[in-house]
């Protein structure tokens, strides 16, 4: 080997030495580094594959929690609380439960679609006692048999919702419940949404398809099974766990606890085990190129150090031999041809002469090319940049511009070289101010450093005078000891137009006329302008105080729920109307009041009015009716003076004994009782005074109405048919106001029937529970209303009596329409006109026993009322 090494030329012995050396490196480097690399990669992939599972777990768990989020949004739904408000569950009571199936109720809004959830499988609404009262069925299958019975186990506390996953007929399912209220906020029990966890599930939780292929499941823990995943078509539910770990990495992770579960399982995360050895595969192949690379690096400079050191040393060589010949005349030492011969060392010195004279030829030719290429872009800088760029010298006189300055500054071209740019283009107000800078900008500091480049806003002259703002930055430039400037002037018209706007929109909240304040999330006063000092000052708080206790609530409400709220707040000599509006993101709520004192003045103003109106409508009424009420009060009172001259004359003659003259002033005190009811009647139906609600009858209101027209009936040799309902209908209505509704439609249908002969005449009044609706229907045979004036009868003044003032019907639609009710009309000519009346049903029943009931009537007026003829009887 030392032999060939000295044979060889030195560089070539030096390369073949470096080639060995750097092999017998990169051999033993590859050796050590690879299963330092797999020790690495193996860690690194164990914690990647554990941090995929967490993630996995954590939007599945999320994905829950909105379920969660949404069912109390949904039971605390205003349209929800609306349909509870006259609902009344008996605990206990055994119901069958309403079944929607395939429809969705009223009082289920779609707001899992729009929170990009899929949609529950079942909504119920259960009782304070666990029983299920309506079930919302969004497909084919029915409800799980262990839901129809007691659901107390599922449900969560009072304030809480509550999520379980749940395993029914084999399937797991996640079960979320909060409790309702009513609009009136009683609690109704509470909402429960069941939702299948199956593929769908697991997909929509984990959001877009993985890129590494993984998939998810959920795994019974006792069982090792797999109940359901995100992929059936590769993960079939039902199978083992351990068929599948050939195929996969798998990842098991226990749930968050979800106290109530009747089942024990895990999530699972499964990564194909090829995808993983196909990563760990590359990044060896990776690191062992970067090992070869390197190597290749090591050897090529380890070649060329020692190919350099005997380059010199050949070149010393070559100055020794000169020497020798010139001043020692020693001979030229010999060498074996192939050998490290000086001639040859000599002809490369020439030939690497001859490459660095060329090489340095090249370069200068790049640097050319280079200069223009970088002149060029500078031009294409220049005439593409959307700011005006104008070069000075030192005098200020303009020596260059691009495109933009002359559409900005709108100078001739012609004429612009040389021109003074201050004198020119600045305004003369701002013209001292830019050639200070222009100076300033110049100037080195005491260590020879340059001042950072100046920048300024002024306003500019274009060459038609028109002045406005920019903002320019001077940079000097130092050439051959000649400095220039460059400015770069940006026009800042819109900034400034969108700076005042933004200052106008800024005073817009303190100049604004109503209060508008912002709180934050601890319910303190952040901010408040000028016109929320009286409503601060009513709430005794201050800015930077808190708010009154009752409204913090709901602030942080409002916060949690993110929706606008909006309630009224009676101060007693003010009312406001307050908006609160949350800003989630930024963790505060603006409050926007509105003194709405007017408004309500103005309201009670007209129910007042209202008041009034119908006293006077009662009282045309009561003219029309007077004369029947004084033929009625006739009777008792001609009873009582028949009954006592009978008694007076009986103990004038000395024949009446004690039993017959008891039995005669038990009449006389019965008939008396019945002329006070009469005048008690007409007091009340005469009577001006403010509305009062109480529960009611509806069946004893109609006999009520009925009783007030009997002298009219008898008049028209009619009697009036009452088809009533066997129970008791509660109504919570203002009692003479409803009778004012009543007795307008049946005497409107008793002047229709005038024009009917005796013994054709047809009048029938019924009433009706319909669930939670009470109706009322007044029939007549008589001539009906044309349809040209059916759509006119509820408008006020309209009439087809000679004598009607047309208040009749709109008072009456105004009356029940405060009352929650509605009418309505149908009518065929020649046949009869129907008027139906629907009113809302109390939800507190009647007390039989009270002496003090609805009516006003006493026990005695009651029983006579019952004994009366009823339903489907004939009553005059």
């Amino acid at each position: 080997m030392l032999h060939l090494l000295r044979r060889l030329p030195m560089p070539v012995g030096g390369i073949l030495i470096g080639l060995i050396v750097g092999l017998a490196v990169w051999v033993v480097l590859d050796q050590v580094q690879s299963k330092a690399v797999e020790r690495i990669f193996g860690r690194e992939l164990s914690m990647r594959l554990d941090l995929r599972a967490r993630e996995s777990l954590i939007r599945f768990d999320q994905y829950m929690t909105n379920y969660a989020a949404t069912t109390r949004l949904l039971a605390n739904h205003r349209r929800l609380a609306q349909y509870l408000e006259p609902l009344f569950w008996f605990p206990g009571e055994d119901v069958d439960p309403v079944v929607y199936a395939g429809f969705r109720p009223f009082w289920l809004p779609d707001v899992f679609g729009r929170n990009a959830l899929l949609a529950p499988s079942h909504v119920l609404l259960v009782d304070t006692g666990g029983l299920v009262r309506e079930v919302y069925q969004a497909g084919e299958k029915p409800l799980p048999e262990e839901l129809t019975g007691d659901l107390g186990q599922w449900l969560g506390g009072p304030d809480e919702v509550r999520s379980i996953l749940a395993r029914f007929d084999d399937r797991p399912y996640l079960v979320v419940s909060d409790r309702v209220e009513d609009a009136s906020g009683y609690t109704m029990g509470s909402l429960v949404v069941l939702v299948p966890v199956d593929a769908a599930f697991l997909a929509a939780s984990e959001g877009s398809f993985s890129a590494d292929r993984s998939a998810v499941a959920l795994i019974d823990a006792d069982e090792q099974r797999i109940l359901a995943s995100n992929e059936p078509r590769r993960l079939l539910p039902g199978s083992l766990l351990s068929a599948w770990s050939d195929e996969y990495q798998v990842t098991s992770q226990s749930l968050p606890a979800y106290e109530g579960s009747n089942w024990n399982m895990l999530f699972a995360t499964f990564i194909p085990e090829r995808i993983v050895a196909k990563m760990s595969d590359k990044v060896i192949d990776f690191e062992r190129k970067q090992r070869l690379i390197a190597a290749l690096v090591f050897i090529a400079v380890f070649t060329l150090v020692i190919y350099l050191v005997s380059a010199r040393l050949n070149q010393v060589l070559k100055r020794m031999t000169r020497f020798s010949q010139r001043a020692l005349g020693i001979a030229q030492p010999g060498f074996e041809v192939g050998g490290n011969q000086l001639l040859l060392l000599e002809e490369w010195m020439q030939h690497f002469t001859s490459l660095v004279l060329r090489a340095r030829e090249e370069m200068r030719r790049k640097h050319e090319h280079e200069m223009r290429e970088t002149e060029a872009l500078k031009a294409a800088i220049m005439e593409a940049s959307l700011d005006a760029i104008v070069t000075l010298n030192r005098t200020g006189a303009v020596i260059d511009y691009n495109p933009t300055a002359e559409r900005m500054l709108g100078f001739d071209r012609a004429a612009i070289i040389g021109t003074d740019f201050a004198r020119a283009f600045v305004a003369a107000d701002d013209r001292a101010h830019f050639i200070g800078l222009l100076r300033d900008s110049s100037r080195r500091g005491p260590l020879g450093e340059r001042s950072p480049h100046a920048r300024t806003e002024l306003r500019a002259l274009r060459a038609d005078a028109q002045r406005f703002p920019i903002e320019v930055s001077i940079v000097p430039i130092a050439l051959d000891a000649e400095p220039v400037y460059t400015l770069y002037i940006h026009d800042i018209t819109k900034r400034k137009e969108a700076e005042r706007e933004i200052k106008g929109l800024a005073r817009f909240a303190s100049e604004s006329p109503s209060p508008i304040l912002r709180v934050n999330g601890a319910a303190r006063i952040v901010y408040a302008n000028a016109a929320s000092r009286a409503l601060i000052e009513a709430w005794e708080s201050e800015p930077g105080g808190p708010l009154p206790a009752r409204w913090c609530e709901q602030v942080r409400a409002a916060l949690a729920d993110g929706a606008t709220q909006e309630h009224e707040d009676d101060l007693g000599s003010t009312i406001y109307s307050l908006l609160f509006v949350p800003i989630q993101e930024l963790g505060y709520v603006n409050i926007y009041a509105r003194d709405i004192t007017a408004v309500r003045r103005a309201e009670q103003e007209s129910r007042q009015h209202q008041a009034e109106l119908v006293h006077v409508c009662r009282l045309s009424t009561m003219g029309e009716v007077a004369t029947g009420m004084a033929h009625e009060l006739n009777q008792p009172l001609a009873a009582i003076v028949n009954y006592a001259n009978g008694a007076s004359r009986r103990l004038k003659s000395g024949q009446g004994d004690s039993a017959a003259l008891v039995d005669a002033m038990a009449h006389i005190s019965g008939q008396a009782q019945r002329a006070g009811e009469i005048i008690k009647r007409l007091r009340a139906l005469v009577g001006k005074q403010q509305p009062i609600r109480s529960v009611v009858d509806l069946n004893l209101l109609v006999r009520e109405v009925c009783s007030f027209v009997e002298f009219e009936t008898t008049k028209l040799e009619m009697l009036i048919e009452q088809q009533l309902a066997e129970e008791a209908i509660p109504v919570d209505v203002d009692l003479v106001q409803i009778e004012q509704v009543l007795l307008n439609l049946v005497r409107n249908a008793l002047d229709a029937l005038e024009e009917r002969p005796p013994g054709a005449r047809t009048l029938l009044i019924g009433t009706e529970r319909l669930d939670t609706r009470a109706l009322v229907r007044v029939r007549d045979n008589g001539p009906g209303i044309p349809p040209e004036r059916m759509g006119h009868l509820f408008d006020p003044f309209f009439t087809t009596k000679e004598t009607g003032m047309g208040m009749g019907l709109p008072i009456s639609l105004t009356i029940l329409e405060d009352h929650d009710g509605t009418i309505r009309a149908e009518s065929e000519p020649g046949v009869g006109t129907v008027f139906q009346v629907e009113l809302p049903v109390a939800a507190d029943g009647l007390d039989a026993g009270d002496p003090s009931s609805p009516l006003g009537l006493t026990d005695a007026r009651r029983l006579n009322l019952i004994e009366q003829p009823g339903a489907g009887g004939a009553h005059g």
